[in-house]
C-alpha cells in the first residue's frame, strides 16, 4: 500500500467520522420514550424524544431547551448528578467534534507536505479525539442508564402510593360499618 492510498483512505474515515458526528450532536432523537396513547389514554404521559439541546413532549411537540446553567437548589442529589453528566456530554462531544474540524485541517497539510512525522503526530492527535468521543458516548449510556433507573423508581414508588391509599380508603369504609354495628 503507497503513502497516497493510506492517506486518502485515512482522510475518507475522518470525513466520515466527522460527519457522523455531526449528524449525532444535532439530531433531536437521542432519547425516543413512545406511549401507545390508545392502551394508556387514561394517562397523563405522552410520547417524547430529546436530544442534546431540547427535549419534545405531548402530542403537539412543544419543547423546552435543556438549559446548562439552570438552578439546581431545589433538585435532589441524584438529579443534581443526572444534570452534572449531560453537561459533562454537552461539553465533551461538540469538543471532539471541533477538534476533530483541526485534526482534518493539520491532516490535509501533513498529507500536503507528505511528512510522516507530521502524518504519525496527526494519527496520534485523531486517537486522542476518539477517546475523547468515546468518553462522551460512555458518559452518555451510563446518564440514560441512570436515568431510566430513576425513572423506574419513581413509577415503582407512584404505584406504590396508589396502592397504599387505595387500601387506606378500604380500611375507611370499612371502619364506620363496624362502629355502628357495635352501637
Amino acid at each position: 500500500m503507497n503513502f497516497g492510498t493510506v492517506v486518502i483512505t485515512a482522510g475518507l474515515c475522518g470525513l466520515l467520522s466527522f460527519i457522523l458526528l455531526a449528524v449525532s450532536i444535532g439530531t433531536e432523537y437521542w432519547y425516543i420514550i413512545d406511549v401507545d396513547e390508545e392502551k394508556n389514554s387514561s394517562l397523563e404521559y405522552s410520547s417524547s424524544h430529546s436530544g442534546l439541546w431540547r427535549i419534545y413532549e405531548g402530542p403537539n411537540g412543544s419543547f423546552h431547551d435543556i438549559s446548562f446553567y439552570s438552578d439546581t437548589s431545589n433538585h435532589t442529589e441524584q438529579e443534581k448528578h443526572l444534570l452534572n453528566l449531560h453537561r459533562v456530554i454537552v461539553i465533551l462531544l461538540p469538543l471532539s467534534l471541533v477538534l476533530l474540524v483541526f485534526g482534518g485541517i493539520f491532516g490535509l497539510v501533513a498529507s500536503l507536505a507528505q511528512s510522516c512525522t507530521l502524518l504519525s503526530c496527526i494519527a496520534a492527535y485523531f486517537l486522542i479525539c476518539s477517546v475523547l468521543t468515546v468518553s462522551g458516548v460512555s458518559i452518555y449510556i451510563s446518564y440514560s442508564q441512570q436515568a431510566l433507573e430513576e425513572l423506574q423508581h419513581m413509577l415503582l414508588t407512584g404505584i406504590l402510593l396508589m396502592l397504599a391509599a387505595n387500601l387506606t380508603q378500604r380500611q375507611c369504609q370499612h371502619e364506620p360499618a363496624a362502629v355502628f354495628s357495635m352501637s
